[in-house]
């Protein structure tokens, strides 16, 4: 058969062609699928991308509503606080004057001053104030911190509140400055031989009276408002005239009514050494944990810092609890049983309530409506000579209480 001179005839061209264009097939074909998937997933990281920023768009939306609904709750309570809070507000005829720095608390300075009402009539108060630019939300926890005074401090052995301010700034705190203050410091003073009154002597008998005082404090906190102090010691303890005393440093109480304050984080701050074990332990603070610390404030009181820990009595001076222990070490000592031994000074009556108090299952421990009928009813035996110590450095008792200098 002869050849078809144009190569291809008609019944072939078909075949011819897809014969040309098969190289070309094999380039174009894996293009375009590349160039799909390409495309595929570039789309999907756009979608995704924008999924996204509308998911964090809601999230700080959702953060900026919420924080407007706390602002506007805040602004509501404040509005309500201060309603509560009119008859304590500072008279227009009172006045404070001679405004001292002390120092710094939680919610701001806290400062000395004089208050004057115009009859020319003045006494000392402490003002806390809440620092500058704090936002709603820090005001209205402290006006509830005001609140809380007002509500809980109508108890001769409680801080006294004697005014606020609210309506206008700063937002102030007024409490009675109570003189001559700190327990702990007075107790130094003792031991310093700074006393101004050369007739006061400090003896067993003291304790026994001020530990009293201080237990009618925590028992009105616990039995008529269910609060737990959480910081039982002599440097949360006024002393004034005549050794009265009242119990102070309610901060941790405060944090305890309202759980969402910063102020309940402060329970971490509290030395191991006036810690009952179950809190150690657990974090459980309750009312017969605040009579072991009680039992520490004792010790504290009858030794002004000054600890016996050896049977023949010759003295070892320190001045914290515990003076032989880093604090660490204190809770696997107590789990041996070890306590503290009986201080030189002190009775036999008043050391079996400290062990009272230092009972290992917080269920044997006395309430503190129990404590104050052990006191009167030892006070009697309670020796009257004065409680003789050498002078302390502050910055070993820090060192040893766990303390920060």
């Amino acid at each position: 058969m002869a050849a078809d001179p144009r190569g291809c005839g008609n019944n072939t061209l078909l075949s011819c062609y897809e014969e040309s264009s098969r190289p070309l097939a094999v380039i174009v074909i894996p293009c375009l699928l590349t160039l799909s998937t390409v495309l595929v997933v570039a789309l999907i990281f756009y979608s995704l991308h924008k999924n996204k920023e509308r998911v964090r768009s809601a999230a700080a939306n959702f953060r900026n509503d919420q924080r407007a609904a706390s602002m506007t709750e805040a602004g509501s309570g404040i509005l309500k606080a201060q309603a509560l809070l009119k008859s304590w507000e500072l008279p227009e005829e009172c006045v404070i004057e001679g405004l001292e720095f002390w120092k710094t608390g939680h919610y701001g300075p806290i400062c000395k001053g004089q208050l004057k009402n115009r009859n020319g009539s003045s006494s000392a108060v402490v003002v806390k104030s809440l620092r500058d630019n704090s936002d709603q939300c820090e005001v209205q926890e402290f006006v509830d911190w005001i609140l809380f005074h007002a509500t809980v401090c109508k108890h001769e052995n409680v801080v006294q509140m004697l005014f606020c301010q609210t309506k206008a700034q700063p937002f102030s705190l007024i409490l009675d400055a109570y003189s001559p203050g700190n327990l702990l410091s007075f107790l130094w003073m003792l031991r310093n031989g700074e006393s101004e009154d050369p007739l006061l002597h400090f003896s067993e008998r003291s304790v026994f009276l001020v530990a009293r005082q201080v237990a009618a404090g925590l028992d009105h906190l616990m039995s008529d408002h269910r609060l737990v102090h959480g910081d039982v010691a002599a440097r949360n303890i006024l002393i004034g005239p005549d050794l009265s005393a009242r119990v102070a440093g309610l901060g941790l109480a405060f944090g305890a009514r309202n759980p969402g304050s910063a102020a309940r984080r402060r329970a971490a701050e509290v030395p191991l050494k006036w810690q009952a074990p179950e809190r150690i332990m657990m974090q459980l603070s309750i009312d017969r944990s605040d009579v072991w610390s009680f039992g520490i404030l004792l010790y504290e009181l009858i030794t002004l810092g000054k600890v016996d820990f050896d049977q023949t009595h010759i003295s070892s001076f320190g001045s914290a609890p515990y003076p032989e222990l880093d604090p660490q070490s204190v809770l696997p000592k107590l789990q041996r049983s070890y306590r503290m031994k009986r201080p030189y000074d002190c009775g036999g009556p008043l050391y079996d309530l400290m062990r009272y108090c230092w009972m290992w299952s917080f269920k044997d421990r006395p309430a503190f409506s129990a404590i104050i009928k052990l006191l009167d009813s030892s006070l009697h035996l309670a020796a009257t000579e004065a409680i003789c110590a050498p002078e302390l450095e502050v910055s070993e008792y820090n060192r040893q209480a766990g303390l920060a200098p």
